[in-house]
Formats: structure tokens, sequence, C-alpha cells
């Protein structure tokens, strides 16, 4: 199925010759002098990479329809995730390689919406922040109240975030799923 790139809105996904990717924002030209174009930010769905691409207006570009479904993540098994439809209850196991960073914010029993393209899976769609417990840190120094000073924590999952001096091991902390940044305390 194509589209013109005169419809083209934020968050289209496409198949083109270089990848998968969604459109991230586009702009209508007409210069005074030949014909009109429709410049474009693409962001690539497998590498995450933007690249900025110009098309004839009007001119005819492959559509592709993402499917986003709210999946569970059940278990490891082997290298692979095991997540569940949540309405099929279907099964699905993705690779490591398809889930990218986000291997670092998943426990298991969690949700997370998995995009997925002709039954590959793009990756996964977290919640902007996670709760995780910490399983290993150095303890707090008595005395030691530097402000702002920070020091490394092991979260269950393997993540390693710096956190403040007070915090302990078998506390649960929210983490900041984009930057991977200590939130607070939960």
């Amino acid at each position: 199925m194509s589209i013109s790139t005169n419809d083209l809105k934020n968050g289209m996904a496409l198949n083109l010759p270089d990848g998968l990717v969604t459109v991230v924002e586009f702009q209508h030209v007409k210069p005074g002098k030949g014909g009109a174009f429709v410049r474009t930010k693409l962001k690539n769905y497998r590498t995450g990479s933007v690249v900025d691409k110009t098309f004839r207006a009007d001119e005819k570009v492959p559509l592709a329809i993402i499917d986003k479904r709210e999946m569970q993540f059940l278990y490891r098994e082997g290298a692979d995730y095991v997540f569940m439809d949540t309405e099929t209850y279907d099964q699905v196991h993705v690779s490591p390689s398809a889930l990218g960073e986000s291997v670092n914010y998943l426990k298991e029993g969690d949700s997370a919406v998995l995009p997925t393209y002709l039954d590959e899976v793009l990756g996964v769609e977290l919640a902007a922040s996670v709760e995780l417990l910490i399983t290993e840190t150095e303890p707090g120094l008595q005395g030691d109240r530097v402000s702002g000073a920070r020091k490394a924590a092991t979260c269950e999952t393997g993540l390693v975030v710096q956190v403040p001096l007070f915090v302990e091991v078998g506390e649960t902390i929210k983490v900041d799923t984009r930057s991977g940044e200590y939130l607070t305390r939960a």
C-alpha cells in the first residue's frame, strides 16, 4: 500500500528501501522556482538513527502498518525473552537484539507495548519510569553528607545506576527508562 508524500503525518511508518522508518517531522516546501517538495526527518525503527530525506511533492512512498500490542514479559528462555499477548494469550519469543537497552528495565510480570511489522518485533515501548530493586551497593558512610554525592548500585535486572549515598540494598528505586537515571525511592 502506498501513500502520497502530501499526506504524510508525524508518527507514520514507511517501508523505504533504506529500511523501516517512522516520520519524526515533515515540511512541505514550495520554492519560487521549480517544483514543490517535502522535507522529512525519519527515524529508523531497527537502528534508531535519524536521517533527513527529501521527496518530490505527491511522490508515492510505501506505507507500513505497525501493529502495537500490549504484552506481558513472562520469563527468559535461553537468550530470548518470552512475552505473552494479554488479549490472545499467544506467546512470542523475542531476541535481546530486538529489545536493545530496554532489557535493563524489564522484570518478570511487567507489561510493555511491542510494535510488530509482519510478525517481526521491532522493539519495545516501556513506561516513562520503572521500579527496580537494589541488589548490590556499597553502604553509605556515616557522616558523609556531601551534597549530591552518588554511588553505583546494581539493580535486579543487572542495570547499574548512580544513586544517592542514603540508598541501601533491598530498597526499591524509580529509574527513568529514557535516560537510565535514578529518580527517587519508591
